[in-house]
């Protein structure tokens, strides 16, 4: 059986592009004892791809030239040497950019069947998948919000920070997002129930976004939810409460490479702030109670989500370098199946 896969051909030089890939067709290895053949049905294409792409210090490897792109993916059991999966279990993994994948099941956290009765499969690489489950530690267990106080969130209408933002409304706070264009604020605020959504695109340099906060943020800011750092992370620092909490999920806007610095770091010191940056896989025994508020919260629709599609694997590329620029809208997939 012939799969496609896309491998990374050569590292970026700066920012990325479709030349540091390549799409290949190899053949499907037969299965040994103890392996399932997953047929994808979802590829999900998330940021922190890029930072692997590039062989840098970081907490995770990066990906070896040549080597199929990571990703997680849903899928469904084709072929099945292990007792514990059967043909036709909807499953979600991490096959990474192909169509097929041979996986070694008993490794721990390789594989795991889901209920798509109440849940779409595609979901469970979004709002109940990683992208929620980030949203939910970042919030939950580092930021620990109380009713009454003020969260901010940028990238309000991805993946993550529109979870954030309903997670923080579920628990009495007030929540501000910030979004790249008119559009995706009228989202977050009509569709998320954000209570401000800051388009930044419209807000430059610091003393008009600084006011624009000032203005969505009236009492200041309580919790911070950092996936794009800059310009946005100077100001909502500048505006941080004594004794704030800080997440930081993402440097979204310094992936390509470029110096990302604070501009005033002594407010660190001088709010007596809290920042903790994590990495959601370092920190699998808060998934299941995550999940369990994610997974009734989209069955009930309690939380909503926006999907992006693309088709074919071949058109991944393109998709993962427009996720970079901001140009999807909510979760970014691929729909291989």
């Amino acid at each position: 059986m012939n799969n496609r896969r896309i491998v990374l051909a050569s590292r970026p030089a700066g920012e990325a592009s479709a030349a540091n890939f390549r799409l290949e067709t190899v053949e499907t290895p037969a299965l040994a004892e103890g392996q399932v053949l997953v047929r994808h049905h979802w590829l999900s294409l998330d940021p922190y791809m890029r930072m692997r792409m590039n062989d840098m210090k970081s907490y995770a490897p990066p990906v070896a030239v040549g080597a199929v792109m990571v990703a997680g993916t849903t899928g469904v059991v084709a072929e099945s040497r292990n007792s514990a999966f059967k043909a036709g279990d909807t499953v979600v993994g991490q096959g990474g950019w192909q169509e097929w994948s041979v996986v070694d099941a008993p490794e721990k956290g390789a594989l795991r069947k889901v209920d798509t009765t109440h849940v779409p499969l595609s979901a469970y690489l979004g709002a109940v998948g990683m992208p929620g489950v980030t949203a939910w530690i970042g919030l939950v267990h580092f930021i620990e919000p109380k009713a009454g106080e003020t969260i901010v969130v940028d990238a309000a209408s991805g993946a993550v920070g529109g979870v954030v933002g309903q997670l923080a409304k579920a628990r009495g706070c007030r929540a501000v997002g910030l979004a790249g264009g008119a559009d995706k604020c009228a989202y977050v605020k009509e569709e998320l129930g954000f209570d401000e959504c800051i388009d930044y695109k419209a807000h430059r340099d610091f003393a008009s976004l600084a006011a624009a906060l000032d203005k969505a943020a009236p009492s200041g800011v309580d919790g911070l939810f950092e996936n794009v750092g800059g310009l946005i992370l100077d100001v909502v620092l500048s505006r941080m409460n004594a004794f704030g909490r800080i997440a930081l999920c993402g440097m979204i806007a310094g992936y390509d490479g470029a110096p990302m610095p604070i501009t005033n770091p002594r407010l660190l010191l001088t709010q007596r702030l809290r920042l903790q940056g994590f990495i959601v896989s370092e920190h699998m025994h808060l998934w299941p109670k995550a999940l369990a508020e994610l997974g009734e919260g989209v069955a009930t629709r309690r939380i909503k989500y926006r999907e992006t599609i693309a088709q074919g694997l071949e058109n991944a590329p393109e998709a993962f370098l427009g996720l970079l620029k901001g140009r999807n809208f909510g979760k970014q997939l691929v729909k291989l199946a």
